[in-house]
């Protein structure tokens, strides 16, 4: 019998950890929602909900502060395009952002 030595899991707990972790795995874009669209700040290329991808999105909790919470998208675009879009969370939330988002019809955990 062969033995497989576990993948370590990396522990993630900060928004900069992720953001990091993500940029070195191919999301080097960031994203800002506008009436447009989502605009790539590295193309200036602006994409419709239908032609983005949520590959995953994370929420953070503020610890001592509930007005910290934030929620982080990594977004692949239809040109094959990877990066990220932060937005707050609750009360906070970027209504742009959430008006994409409801939109974007595939969104993976």
């Amino acid at each position: 019998m062969k033995f497989v030595k576990p993948i370590e899991k990396v522990y993630m707990e900060s928004l900069v950890t992720i953001l990091e972790s993500l940029n070195a795995t191919g999301f080097e874009t960031q994203f800002k929602a506008t009436s447009y669209g989502l605009l790539s700040l590295a193309t200036q290329k602006t994409f419709q909900p239908n032609e983005v991808k949520v590959l995953h999105f994370y929420r953070f909790e503020g610890e001592s502060n509930p007005d910290d919470s934030s929620i982080l998208y990594a977004i692949e675009t239809k040109n094959g395009e990877k990066g990220t879009l932060v937005d707050g969370y609750g009360v906070f939330s970027d209504s742009q952002v959430s008006n994409f988002m409801i939109k974007v019809e595939e969104i993976h955990k």
